[in-house]
């Protein structure tokens, strides 16, 4: 691939979702609260437009920007999982927004900022480019996060999610800083050709400030802190918004920096990457265990899913990173999922999270609570759903490199962690039922369809995932 100064082509996606949010922003101001839905509409359409520019124009596929800037199958890989998550997200907002009428104009204009950040953070080659897409993403996530203003809880979700992002961010600027000072380039392929001996304290130390910086932005421990807390705290949507897009370009970009940047010096990083994976996977076990309400429930479970992920991360082969890529695509199905029957718990006019309120749900409603069965079982990896599979290939990637302890804590973990998921089964078809909910919205209920028949279903015909999955992998080796 040709580096250049600028080939339009390469960054078209990026191009279309920034002059349509600057559009979208001229609208908003000229025509007021008239243009919220218009607005939220023509967001969606641009959306959808990115992710088929994304999947079908292979003309996207290149380097700009003098190398800051790679649009590789990777890129193209996670930016089509991120652009899902954010446009499904969208979706699932919509009645949300209405039925509370705290919805502005403003909602989606700050999602499509967001995932212009996260694309360019998935396409990032050098440092300043990695942190450039990282505080535009994270930026219009914080204001997300306390965008109901009259809220106490997101209010604090908010100023915790600020304070602490603002915290990870120096501690990644300042490994940046030092990583500069011995490779004395921010490119990610240069600072590979500059350590390529054995790592001295300087990078190692450097290192651990990079990867802190980073385990911030998945959630993984020991910067897990605010998950919790936010999730709960913050509107629905903006958490299933969270749990899904973000998780995706945080992901990639870690693993994009580890396999490309620090390839030499793998056995420094990958005794970090394995302490924080088991770490995550064992709060994500057992902290969930005592839960009521079902969004700190999916805040834990996120922590814990990360945490498998980076088993993938921790191997450092193409078969690792395949396996990474298949694990967030299939954690993007359950999560958007399992929020989408979140948004159904609706009682009188008025959402409930408690898991509780779930009770009986198979007798009340039984198409909801089987779908919603199908995505528990999921995410505790229960064959032959889509959960057990992901959790497959990495333990798989794991165990072919050598790190069979990581597998079996891995393994060990993940029988701990089925028992939350297994309970809020048994509360939906065990339980004395409670009042039913009100009747389903179609968005909600389309999406908790749509992602039960793709992990179901999605067994019979795997070759498409998994070879793009592949392609992706070997793109960045």
């Amino acid at each position: 691939m040709n580096v250049t100064a600028l080939s339009l082509p390469v960054v078209l996606p990026e191009l279309i979702l920034s002059f349509g949010a600057l559009a979208l922003i001229l609208i908003g101001a000229l025509r007021g609260e008239r243009s919220v839905w218009l607005v939220t509409e023509l967001a969606v359409a641009l959306l959808g437009v990115a992710l088929v520019v994304v999947v079908f124009d292979q003309r996207t596929e290149g380097v700009t920007f003098y190398g800051a800037f790679t649009n590789d199958d990777f890129a193209r890989f996670m930016k089509a999982l991120s652009l899902i998550g954010s446009l499904v997200s969208l979706l699932l907002s919509l009645d949300f927004l209405r039925h509370h009428r705290y919805g502005g104009f403003e909602f989606p204009i700050l999602i499509l900022l967001s995932t212009i950040g996260m694309m360019m953070l998935i396409s990032a080659s050098d440092f300043i480019a990695f942190y450039l897409g990282l505080e535009l993403m994270s930026l219009s996530l914080y204001v997300l996060a306390a965008y109901h203003r009259d809220d106490t809880r997101s209010t604090e979700a908010g100023l915790k999610y600020f304070v602490l992002g603002a915290l990870s961010s120096g501690m990644l600027l300042y490994g940046m800083s030092l990583m500069y000072g011995f490779a004395g380039t921010v490119s990610f392929k240069g600072v590979a050709t500059a350590v390529s001996g054995p790592a001295s304290v300087g990078v190692v130390f450097a290192l651990v400030f990079i990867i802190a910086g980073l385990a911030f932005k998945i959630s993984v421990v020991p910067f897990h802190m605010w998950t919790p807390d936010v999730y709960e705290g913050a509107p629905t949507p903006v958490t299933t918004f969270f749990s899904s897009a973000p998780k995706m370009a945080a992901m990639a970009i870690a693993v994009r920096i580890l396999l490309t940047a620090f390839p030499h010096i793998s056995t420094e990083w990958r005794q970090i990457v394995t302490f924080v994976s088991i770490a995550s996977m064992a709060v994500g076990a057992f902290a969930g265990i005592g839960q009521t309400n079902i969004k700190r429930l999916m805040a834990y479970s996120a922590i814990g899913h990360m945490g498998f992920a980076l088993v993938g991360v921790a191997a450092g082969t193409v078969e690792g990173a395949q396996g990474v890529a298949l694990y967030m695509a299939i954690y993007l199905v359950m999560a958007l999922g399992t929020f989408a029957g979140i948004l159904l718990m609706r009682r009188n006019g008025e959402y409930v999270e408690t898991i509780g309120d779930l009770a009986g749900l198979a007798r009340t409603s039984p198409a909801t609570a089987f779908f919603l069965a199908a995505m528990m079982f999921s995410l505790a990896g229960v064959p032959p759903l889509g959960g057990f599979f992901a959790k497959f290939y990495v333990f798989a990637a794991a165990i072919n490199a050598g790190l069979y302890g990581l597998a079996v804590i891995g393994v060990l973990l993940s029988a701990v962690g089925a028992f939350y998921y297994i309970r809020i089964v048994k509360i939906m078809y065990f339980d004395e039922a409670a009042q039913p909910f009100d009747t389903p919205k179609a968005a909600p209920r389309y999406v908790l369809a749509l992602s039960s028949a793709v992990l179901i279903l999605g067994v019979l015909v795997p070759a498409p995932l998994t070879s793009a999955a592949l392609a992706a992998a070997k793109s960045l080796f």
